[in-house]
Parts: C-alpha cells; structure tokens; sequence
C-alpha cells in the first residue's frame, strides 16, 4: 500500500494533484476509471502479489452472488458476525499501514495544498477484505484505511464495508444526484467467481476509486447518505457495545468514528459529534479515566455553546461538574450554569446522565 500511496503523491506534487492548484474544472477531475473489467495484467499481479491481504475461496467460485440476501437483513449485524468464528481471516498485512513515515510524507503532500482552491481530499486503501460465512449467506467484507490531514503519528480511520454497503450508497446517491453520478462508475454485480483472488483485488481496487470520486465532487462530499455510509455503522455498533458493559471495545469504536468525523470535515448531523463525544466521555469513566472524560466533557460544552436547551447541554455540565470535583478542578462555571438551567425549569433535577441518554438514543 505504501509503494502505490507514494507513488500517487509524487505525482501530485509534481502538478498532477490538490498541489497544483488548479481552481477550474479541471481541479475536480476524477481518478482512473473504477469499472477494473480492463485491467492490465501487469497491473493486476501487482494487486495479488501482497499490498492487499484477502481471503479467498476458489472451490466456491461457482456460488451465487454473495449479496444477495433476504430482504430487510441488518447490514450492521452482518458486519458484527464477521468477528465471529465462520470468518476465514487474512493474515495482517505486511508492515503498518499507517506507518509514521508515510503519515508524514501525506501531511507534506496535505500541507502543500492547504492554500490552494483544491479541496484537500481523503485517501482510501482496502488493505484487506476476509471472506465471511454465515450460513446461508456468504459475502466479503472489506477494511478500509480512511486518510486525512492530521498529527503525523496519528493512525488512519478504519471502516469495514460489504458489496451491498457500496452498492446502496451508489443507488441512493444515484437518485438523488443524476447530474454528478452519471460520471461515476461502479463495479458490477457478478453471478459467479465472487470469491477468487482476481474478484476481490478488482473490486477493492474498484471500492478506492469509486469513494475518491465521490469525495472529488463537492455536491456528493456534502450528501447525508456519504457521511452515513462512513460513521453511522461505528456509531450504532459502540452504542450498542455501551449499552452491553463492553466498554473498553466501545471505547475504540467511539474514537475510531470521532476520528472519521474530523476527517469528513462536514457534520455527520447536527448531533453526531456531540453524541460521539457523549460515548468518549462514559467509557473513559467507567474505565476509570476521568481527566479524558473531562476532557471529552469540555470540548462538548465548546460545541455547544450558548444552544439552550440543549437535550445533551445539562447532562454535560452535571458530568463535567462531578468529574471536576473527583479531580480537585475549578467546576464554578458549569456548576453554575447547571443551576440556572434548573432554575428555569430548563432540565430536571437531577438532570439525566450522559449514559441514560446514550442508552435511549436512536441513531438513524
């Protein structure tokens, strides 16, 4: 992954990328084609030959499609059995991927095109995709490294993704974005050899492209249904984690959407950064870490402002109030504003805490 994510931004900042600072339409010229039908050879063994670690299943390439599902199936349950034991792992793949040296050489490749009119764009690598059994589906999931401006050493945002995930992103901004869309092209659907190592290293090729064009065009990086396809699977999956006691495994869930969020640079919705910082703040405390669950706490209340009332406002300043006395900080200005919510009849007394409200929250 490294060898080809280099070899991307030599040519960018040579004068083919965000560096070059373009502010016409070419600026916002899409990459390679993603429909991968043509591949050359040479460029297809490199994909097999290890920068991307997958599972595969040759004796079952003659299987029917393997997204093809019962109608109303949860996507988001079918992504938590693929941690189960009917999921045939790859081994990790060679060296980190989000390697302090190539994080670097991406910041310089970012920092480069800060002042330009190009909009700085995420990088995306499938660097793996496991084959998942649940009888009677079968289906590949596939793990994507999200990149984005950030501290060197800071790793990439993970997601994992399957077939039917990309392809009811792709339908729905279809209907909505005729113009844009049209442009864009998507891996087909395949009724057979879904599950050899040639289909998936197309496919994942495929996935790269297909999300770095989405984020080429401003209209499509802003849509609802863009931003839902990158958080919302993390966010319902560490509630539900939360809500279960498991919260050192909800705890990196919540970090990893919190991190995919900032790299989106657009709101995931009005709520979503302050409910990802509301599930931060619970497992650091119930972890016994109450200066990060402070932490969390204030930079809640920075979001938030003047927003009165809020329905997260109160239970953020009662957290923040009672987290300040346990550490032996100054709590006179939450603990006031707190009062005055109450006094307004604003919140009840006590007020609700940020694990009840987390608990009773709906994500859609």
């Amino acid at each position: 992954m490294a060898s080809r994510l280099l070899h991307r931004l030599r040519h960018a900042l040579a004068g083919d990328g965000p560096g070059e600072g373009a502010a016409g339409p070419e600026a916002e010229q899409f990459p390679e084609s993603s429909e991968l039908e043509d591949d050359d050879a040479e460029g297809l063994s490199s994909r097999l030959s290890g920068t991307l670690s997958f599972t595969s299943a040759e004796d079952d390439e003659d299987e029917d499609e393997e997204d093809d599902e019962e109608a109303g199936s949860d996507p988001l349950a079918s992504g938590d059995r693929a941690a189960g034991e009917d999921t045939d792992r790859s081994p990790p793949p060679d060296g980190q991927r989000g390697s302090q040296l190539l994080t670097r050489q991406l910041q310089d490749f970012w920092k480069k095109s800060r002042n330009t009119l190009v909009p700085q764009r995420l990088l995306f690598e499938v660097t793996s995709a496991n084959v998942v059994k649940d009888p009677p589906s079968k289906y590949v999931l596939y793990t994507l490294a999200v990149m984005g401006p950030g501290p060197p050493d800071r790793q990439p945002a993970q997601i994992s993704r399957r077939y039917s995930d990309f392809e009811r992103l792709h339908r729905n901004l279809q209907r909505q974005f005729r113009g844009p869309m049209a442009a864009i092209s998507f891996p087909r659907k395949r009724l057979r050899r879904n599950f050899t190592a040639e289909t998936i290293a197309r496919r994942s090729r495929a996935f790269e492209q297909f999300l770095g064009h989405l984020q080429a065009v401003p209209e499509l990086r802003q849509a609802p249904d863009l931003q839902d396809f990158f958080v919302l699977p993390e966010l319902r999956r560490a509630q539900s984690l939360t809500c279960t006691g498991l919260y050192r495994e909800a705890l990196a869930l919540w970090a990893n959407a919190w991190q995919l969020q900032a790299q989106l640079g657009i709101p995931s919705g009005p709520d979503r950064p302050l409910l990802t910082l509301a599930g931060l703040a619970v497992c650091h405390q119930e972890l016994e870490d109450p200066g990060e669950a402070r932490a969390c706490c204030e930079k809640a209340l920075q979001l938030l402002g003047n927003k009165n009332p809020h329905p997260l406002l109160a239970p953020f300043l009662e957290a923040h109030v009672r987290l300040s006395w346990r550490l032996g900080l100054d709590k006179r200005q939450s603990e006031a504003r707190l009062q005055a919510l109450q006094e307004a009849g604003l919140t009840p007394t006590p007020p609700p805490s940020l694990k009840e409200l987390l608990i009773k929250e709906v994500l859609d």
